[in-house]
């Protein structure tokens, strides 16, 4: 870790390390079946903040990890996301046309490929964590799995649909969101971590409060940016959540309100970084970046 390098400069250092171990590890566009292959590197590659590779890359760092023993579960946690991403915008979920600034994979490749896309990605995240160098890769792969299925972003998914035109209370929101976008991001901060040295049972405790923080935080300040932001800014269609009767932290809450949660949460990620001082200090930015982000 160099402390002299600023946190825009090592973010796209880490972005665009991901981004040429994606490229390694997806299948030749030239290679059959062809439009399978392209539809899953369209969905992957020239994309997206990587938020979870970075929470993976800063993890890494926090544990003394090697960026060549991380680029492994960084890749698996952005490939589930980006499988993630395909499904929830097809016709049967979100029904959605506009991702990452360009048609959605479905509609550009179909649904039939679009659905198998996603599921060959998912396949290739474990292959991917998998093969990788980690001591326990088996066990990280169990903890993926978790994280990705019913006790974590299924699970979540499911919740959502069935929430859909009722309102939730503050606890049934964070519940369901816990599942559908914290899991993901508290498994990058422990697959990340998992890469380094062995840290203590209470130092593993403390990453996944601040894991489980940041990513409520990520997520209100996604409905916030639904309200306040447009498709060209955001890469995504703008005010489908409403439009669709969702309940999100804005309907419950209101703009303020939610705003000055985002902040709590907030400091509550950073609070839970504090006994690891300086080593943390990604990880403490990256907490930041989520919550002023505008896209």
């Amino acid at each position: 870790m160099n402390p002299d390098v600023d946190f825009a400069v090592w973010s796209g250092e880490r972005q665009q390390r991901i981004e040429g171990v994606l490229e390694r590890v997806l299948p030749s566009a030239t290679s059959l079946p062809r439009k399978l292959h392209d539809a899953m590197r369209y969905a992957v590659l020239g994309g997206g903040k990587r938020v979870r590779p970075l929470l993976a890359y800063a993890a890494g760092e926090l544990a003394g990890a090697d960026p060549d023993r991380v680029d492994a579960p960084a890749a698996a946690v952005e490939l589930i996301h980006a499988y993630s991403l395909i499904h929830d915008d097809l016709p049967c979920m979100d029904d959605d046309v506009l991702r990452r600034g360009k048609p959605t994979c479905h509609v550009a490749f179909g649904e039939a490929t679009a659905l198998l896309a996603g599921d060959a990605l998912q396949a290739l995240a474990f292959s991917v964590l998998g093969r990788s160098a980690l001591r326990d890769a088996g066990d990280a792969c169990a903890a993926l799995g978790e994280m990705a299925g019913v006790a974590g972003m299924a699970g979540g998914q499911a919740l959502d649909l069935e929430a859909t035109g009722r309102t939730l209370s503050l606890v049934e929101l964070e519940a369901m969101h816990r599942l559908k976008i914290g899991a993901l991001i508290r498994a990058s901060v422990s697959l990340g971590a998992r890469a380094g040295g062995p840290l203590t049972t209470h130092e593993l405790a403390a990453l996944d409060t601040f894991a489980g923080a940041a990513g409520l935080a990520f997520q209100v300040i996604d409905d916030m940016l639904d309200v306040e932001g447009s498709a060209v800014t955001l890469g995504k269609t703008a005010g489908k959540d409403a439009a669709q009767g969702k309940a999100t932290y804005v309907s419950l809450l209101g703009l303020a309100a939610a705003r000055g949660y985002a902040e709590m949460l907030r400091a509550d990620a950073r609070a839970a970084l504090a006994p690891f001082g300086a080593r943390a200090r990604r990880l403490a930015e990256l907490a930041d970046w989520l919550c002023v982000r505008r896209h």
